[in-house]
């Protein structure tokens, strides 16, 4: 009778536990994210926030209709100043490309993506975007397991991990009850089974939403946005020149405590300084 009280106390614990992180990704997940899955999908903060501006989404999708991009531009940047939208940034990043604009077209798609990872067409444009630009950095090699969880990780959205990691915790929940109040041996351990694959299903979910929710919380990837820049090996025009990077080449900011300067590192290992004012934040 011990040990079988034993169990109930460390299963509840569990339970808890779970609960809790549950809960607590759950709470913020709608301010990390913007709760949007795909382009087609419009969230009610976008919707409540576009009512106080002067200007739609509607007349920006007119105007680029009407191939008047620098309409386009003007008005989804105006929407964006009060709410972040994956389908925004990505009719953004489509009138940039259609101006010429490769450098901010590969910014608004590489957004667009932080809020939407699943979605095919932002991936597709972005791809297209990139392939016109002029540095082909290659990536330093990931082991498998590694390059197989980020893409995991990244194929749902923040939002999507959370939902699943509640319905996981949920039927943690049923299996807990099963094990707990039935009266058969079987359905006990049918009950105890399950339980413990729903909890490690609801405590991965759960990482894989913090880990997209650190993503965009941090934002340490930037788009080069001038046409081309020197790399230094100090924050100074007077450090030696290590290499030139051209438009739309994706870096990541390595030392951010400098207004003037930002040391990045390449996908490929190469590090070095450039001016703030020629990179732009993802």
């Amino acid at each position: 009778m011990r040990i079988h009280r034993m169990k109930k106390i460390v299963f509840f614990t569990l339970a808890l536990m779970v609960s809790f992180l549950a809960y607590g990704q759950g709470d913020t997940l709608q301010n990390a994210a913007g709760g949007a899955d795909s382009i087609a999908h419009t969230h009610a903060e976008f919707s409540a926030s576009k009512q106080m501006s002067n200007v739609t989404k509607a007349e920006g999708d007119s105007a680029y209709m009407r191939n008047d991009f620098a309409a386009a531009i003007e008005i989804y940047e105006a929407l964006l100043q009060n709410a972040e939208a994956p389908e925004v940034y990505y009719n953004l990043g489509n009138s940039y490309y259609k101006s010429g604009d490769i450098a901010r077209a590969i910014l608004n798609y590489e957004r667009a993506l932080l809020l939407a990872p699943g979605n095919a067409d932002i991936r597709a444009n972005l791809e297209v975007a990139r392939a016109k630009t002029i540095d082909k950095v290659t990536p330093v090699p990931e082991i498998f397991f590694v390059a197989w969880t980020k893409s995991l990780i990244n194929c749902l959205s923040v939002d999507a991990w959370a939902k699943y990691g509640i319905a996981f915790f949920l039927l943690l929940l049923v299996s807990a009850a099963l094990f707990f109040f039935s009266k058969q041996t079987r359905w006990k351990k049918v009950g105890f089974i399950c339980g413990l694959v729903c909890l490690v299903f609801t405590v991965l979910c759960n990482v894989f939403a913090a880990e997209q929710k650190s993503a965009l919380t941090q934002r340490n990837k930037a788009i080069i946005v001038a046409p081309s820049i020197t790399v230094r090996s100090t924050p100074s025009e007077s450090g030696t020149s290590l290499f030139v990077l051209h438009e739309g080449c994706k870096v990541e900011i390595k030392d951010n405590t400098m207004r003037e300067w930002k040391e990045i590192t390449l996908e490929d290992g190469k590090v070095g300084w450039v001016p703030a004012s020629d990179i732009e934040v993802i």
